[in-house]
């Protein structure tokens, strides 16, 4: 097995894979509408227990002022939707899941509020 390559959906620290990618395009161009005024990717970890972190892939603030998680995700696995309802229910920000609608189904995004 070649070890250079990197499990499926996972990419290195800081790197997005191409859905994440599409995202902070639509993010920035929420930032340019003035809509929110910050985004970050990839930079915060969430401890949600001993041994056990969540990492969120953005950061956003919106023009009010309010934070928020916005995990983006091609598909769901359990585990990460257990760590995102944890984060939820512990840490004071809004947690959005976000994932690419196919073209079929009109493009754009899925969003889902924890």
């Amino acid at each position: 097995m070649n070890k250079n390559i990197q499990a499926l959906g996972r990419m290195k620290t800081g790197k997005m894979n191409n859905t994440e990618k599409a995202y902070a395009q639509h993010l920035e161009m929420q930032r340019r509408a003035g809509e929110i005024s910050y985004y970050s990717f990839d930079n915060i970890n969430l401890r949600l227990a001993d041994n056990t972190f969540y990492k969120p892939d953005f950061l956003v603030m919106r023009s009010d002022g309010q934070l928020e998680i916005h995990e983006v995700k091609g598909h769901w696995t359990d585990d990460a939707l257990v760590k995102i309802k944890v984060a939820a229910d512990k840490f004071p920000f809004k947690f959005i899941a976000i994932m690419k609608q196919t073209k079929r189904n009109g493009g754009g995004w899925d969003i889902r509020d924890f």
